[in-house]
């Protein structure tokens, strides 16, 4: 094991900073040769069948490869290059192999049975019990119960899904590195905020590129121009490249089209599903979720849907008038919506999306999420020291200097305390950079695990993808950003915050795809409260607080063109849902196109704005064809519903915040996965969740 992988894998604190891919591919080996021999010795074991003698090997002879690999592809989100792409899919299929042996062990599965059906394992906790049916569960979704024809195709599937997926990703990132538009004439920056036009500017001139500004692809320089540009040629010139991204319509031609990736990627998922005995991948998809069917599904989203059309309406014709009789645009096209929106705003409320951004700057917004989370949950988040450095189980204690742990200088690292007590760390990667993926993320570096001698503490990794800050300038966000940052912090709270001891079920492992994001909704309420957006505002140049009537602007528009964002929503996610569950073609040509006819059909049902033909916005869904929302984005919807009911726990008890957070985390984000989703939230709330605060929030309760 190089000094390195050992210093990742061995201390408290996982140093990214020190990982090299030439360093990484032998570690790699090593572990998954070793993860086999104790696969090996577990399975061929004599011993009766046991938690101590079966499960707890088991995690034991996977956690660290998981943890190394799950590190790589960290490195290749947040730190692209050659030598990270090279490692990641030299080692891709062998990896994807070796989790595939693992599910399909007949003895390890016969052994994990013997345990439930031993009479002694009624004594055992509620979290090894959850553990031990999710595992036999996820057995059988791993082709256990197949005959070895059928495992060896399914492993191939698995494999070739696995590197697809990845192909995916690279192609969506290098697609929007690819595109840039120049501008030559300062009369094409009108209306962009300064900040805006000024990056642009520095960026014209770091690439030293023969143009007065340069504008990329990502969000931080997409948005702005769709939202505040006046030269319209400019908004649509941007809005078609960011259309047609890794599509066979890309500027840079079809080296990065993924029209063909993701028809094969549905293929194989279907297939999978089928192997398995289900009728399509959305079933499959569903076994591991709240919700029972694609029919219950379905019925949700066009119920939500019925409910949202009205207000849709309204805001269509509302923005389409503002245009012509405003702005004198005979037609809305679909690089106005987002500047028409925002004038309209502008009327209506007399603020703009520009004069809030001013009052938000990263650090001090930071400072009040921090001072929110320790009133409601006991927890208070201080950048580390050399004093957090301490080894896991028998490591020797790394002496890394603390500045090589985070993998960019960027990033920042914080402890989370309760008390004296360390529960856990984040790190904080928080601006856009080429390197970087597109979005905004949490991911889990390491779980909560009680080891013989120690707890393993838990490590959680955010990212956003917001302006970084300029020589002279803080960086601002606008509040939809803030909301993204809380919203991500919810997911962290959730893996840090655990009190579960077994890997399998502490954090986020184990919960329900359909209520992961119930922690993350529910703390994007916290944006709208007047004493926390006083609390984390400071205007950049006068350094106040956000003023009450600028607030009370932002409240009256808070579900300003609400109608339409739920029924996009919607529209994705039953986009998603269909194509997982109807399209069958093999020809990936064809299936191709279904996909796209697919999410046309989605949208004359529940759409009232329609793209433009040339779009190709599957192309760039990385969230269903590279991520783990495949069948499952309305998740988005289905936990919303819980997150909305959970916060309104909060407005019925205002004077009480930290008594009512203090039982949300003990109900659930210190559950983690040990329990049903919903019977956490009951034990929360007290009753079955309820769709209405989600309208009242929303603005829909009267259309009910």
């Amino acid at each position: 094991m190089t000094p390195s992988v050992e210093q990742f894998l061995g201390n408290e604190i996982p140093c990214y900073g020190l990982l090299k891919p030439e360093d990484v591919q032998q570690p790699l080996t090593d572990l998954l040769n070793e993860a086999e021999e104790q696969l090996t010795v577990i399975s061929r074991s004599s011993e009766p069948a046991q938690w101590e003698t079966v499960i707890e090997p088991l995690t034991s002879a996977t956690e660290r490869l998981g943890r190394l690999w799950s590190a790589i592809h960290h490195m290749g989100a947040v730190m692209d290059s050659p030598q990270w792409r090279e490692l990641t899919n030299n080692n891709l299929e062998k990896v994807s192999r070796f989790w595939s042996r693992l599910a399909q062990d007949k003895a390890l599965f016969e052994k994990t049975s013997a345990i439930t059906l031993d009479p002694a394992s009624g004594q055992l906790s509620e979290s090894r019990q959850r553990a031990l049916m999710n595992s036999l569960r996820d057995f059988r979704l791993g082709g256990v119960e197949l005959n070895s024809d059928a495992q060896t195709a399914f492993t191939e599937r698995s494999a070739r899904l696995a590197a697809l997926s990845q192909q995916f990703s690279e192609n969506l990132l290098d697609s929007t590195n690819a595109s840039k538009v120049l501008v030559s004439h300062a009369n094409q920056l009108l209306g962009l905020p300064e900040a805006v036009a000024q990056a642009a500017k520095e960026k014209a001139r770091s690439e030293k590129l023969d143009a007065l500004a340069v504008f990329g692809l990502q969000q931080p320089s997409l948005i702005p121009v769709l939202q505040f540009a006046d030269d319209r040629p400019l908004r649509e010139e941007m809005y078609s490249k960011n259309a047609r991204r890794a599509s066979e319509l890309a500027e840079e031609g079809p080296d990065h089209d993924n029209s063909l990736l993701m028809a094969e990627i549905l293929h194989l998922r279907q297939q999978q599903a089928k192997a398995l005995g289900f009728a399509s991948a959305a079933e499959l998809s569903l076994t591991s979720k709240m919700a029972q069917s694609p029919k219950q599904v379905t019925e949700f989203l066009l119920d939500l849907a019925k409910k949202a059309r009205p207000f849709a309406e309204q805001d269509v014709a509302e923005l389409k008038a503002f245009a012509k009789t405003h702005l004198a645009l005979k037609s809305l096209e679909s690089w106005d919506v987002s500047y028409v929106g925002e004038k309209l705003r502008q009327q209506k409320f007399s603020f703009s999306e520009d004069e809030v951004r001013q009052y938000f700057q990263v650090q001090h917004v930071l400072a009040g999420l921090f001072e929110l989370v320790q009133e409601l949950f006991g927890v208070e988040l201080r950048e580390t020291s050399k004093a957090d450095f301490q080894p896991i189980g028998n490591a020797s204690k790394a002496q890394a200097d603390l500045a090589q742990c985070p993998w960019h200088p960027d990033v920042r690292l914080y402890s989370v305390r309760r008390g004296a007590e360390t529960v856990g760390y984040l790190f904080l990667d928080l601006y856009t950079r080429p390197t970087k993926r597109g979005g905004a993320w949490m991911d889990d570096s390491r779980g909560r695990r009680r080891l013989a001698s120690q707890l393993q503490k838990p490590v959680a990794m955010l990212t956003c993808n917001f302006m970084p800050p300029s020589e002279h300038r803080p960086s601002t966000i606008s509040h939809d950003d803030v909301t993204t940052l809380f919203h991500e912090f919810g997911h962290g709270l959730h893996h840090l915050l655990t009190e579960v001891d077994e890997l399998e079920v502490s954090g986020i492992n184990g919960v329900e795809w359909d209520a992961v994001e119930l922690p993350s909704q529910f703390m994007e309420n916290f944006c709208w409260e007047w004493d926390k957006l006083q609390a984390m505002t400071r205007h950049v140049e006068t350094g106040e607080p956000l003023p009450e009537d600028l607030y009370q602007k932002m409240m009256r528009a808070k579900n300003f063109q609400s109608g339409l964002y739920m029924l996009r929503q919607i529209e994705l996610a039953l986009f998603d849902l269909r194509i997982h569950h109807e399209i069958v073609e093999p020809d990936l040509q064809k299936a191709s196109e279904r996909i796209m006819a697919t999410l046309n059909e989605v949208r004359s049902q529940v759409a009232v704005l329609h793209p433009p033909s040339f779009q190709r916005f599957p192309q760039s869904f990385s969230h269903i064809f590279a991520g783990g929302y495949a069948a499952g984005y309305y998740s988005y919807k289905w936990a919303e519903v819980l997150s909305a009911d959970a916060y309104s726990a909060f407005e019925e008890d205002p004077q009480n915040y930290a008594t009512v957070g203090q039982r949300f985390w003990k109900e659930i984000l210190s559950k983690g996965g040990s329990r049903p989703a919903i019977e956490s939230f009951k034990a929360f709330r007290g009753r079955e969740p309820s769709p209405e605060a989600l309208l009242r929030h929303s603005g829909l309760l009267e259309a009910a």
